[in-house]
């Protein structure tokens, strides 16, 4: 295909290996997703990238549906999407002259400070829940504006549903149906008012789609060796991982 013609072979590697990210992710490997935001990033651009990416986030979102649907949890599902919403429209039209760099790093050291509160509490082995609706509100309008400006909203609807301490098949349930939502909302604004979506990245897309699928099916895996007790740290240290990626690169 001429399109493979484009890039390079180590240019390949990292967009592939980026999708493969994106699989393991929706599977239910959270924080990881980060991972794939900045290598995509890398290749095409901070906000060129979100485009590029955003289809092959809403058809594993799909698959993520398809597989986890039966565990949502539809109480935390209303709490934060028209929060979300809110959050994707202000990022429309704010964020598209924003400085990129002081953005991402500004959001890092957000989830950064948030992930020490979450794990000063699982320290503590505390079982409290936040019932402030500001941390609600809070989490769904930075998830949805950075969703919009970065596909970056894995970190806070991680934050959020471990401080709810959601099992981990309805963490990944709601989560999965939330972002099926929500990517499915901003494709539109992808492709007609940002005009990020072309046919040369659909194609590129397309090439991508065994490495997804690939991910995914390793991430299902991974993901039901994974222990209960043990799902939570495993978050926290990706969402670390992921948050601190995001504030070191450039």
């Amino acid at each position: 295909m001429e399109i493979i013609s484009i890039y390079p072979f180590s240019t390949w590697l990292i967009i592939l290996l980026a999708s493969f990210f994106i699989g393991l992710g929706k599977a239910g490997l959270k924080g990881i997703d980060m991972l794939s935001v900045t290598l995509m990033a890398f290749v095409f651009g901070s906000k060129s990238s979100t485009g590029m990416v955003l289809p092959l986030l809403c058809l594993s979102d799909i698959a993520a549906v398809s597989y986890y649907h039966r565990h949502a949890q539809w109480n935390h599902f209303w709490k934060i999407t028209p929060w979300m919403v809110i959050g994707i429209l202000i990022g429309i039209f704010v964020g598209k002259d924003m400085n990129e760099v002081l953005f991402r790093k500004i959001m890092a050291i957000i989830i950064l400070l948030t992930i020490v509160i979450i794990v000063v509490m699982e320290y503590r082995k505390s079982k409290q829940v936040p019932t402030n609706p500001f941390f609600v509100v809070g989490t769904g309008l930075a998830a949805g504006f950075t969703t919009m400006l970065g596909n970056l909203a894995g970190a806070f609807s991680n934050l959020y549903f471990l401080a709810m301490r959601l099992d981990k098949n309805d963490f990944i349930g709601t989560a999965a149906w939330i972002f099926l939502c929500m990517n499915l909302f901003k494709l539109p604004f992808q492709i007609f008012l940002w005009k990020n979506i072309s046919m040369q990245s659909l194609q590129i897309d397309a090439i991508l789609l065994p490495t997804l699928a690939i991910g995914f099916l390793i991430g299902l895996k991974l993901v039901n060796k994974v222990k209960e007790a043990n799902y939570r740290k495993l978050i926290i240290i990706l969402t670390l991982f992921g948050s601190l990626m995001m504030l070191f690169k450039r």
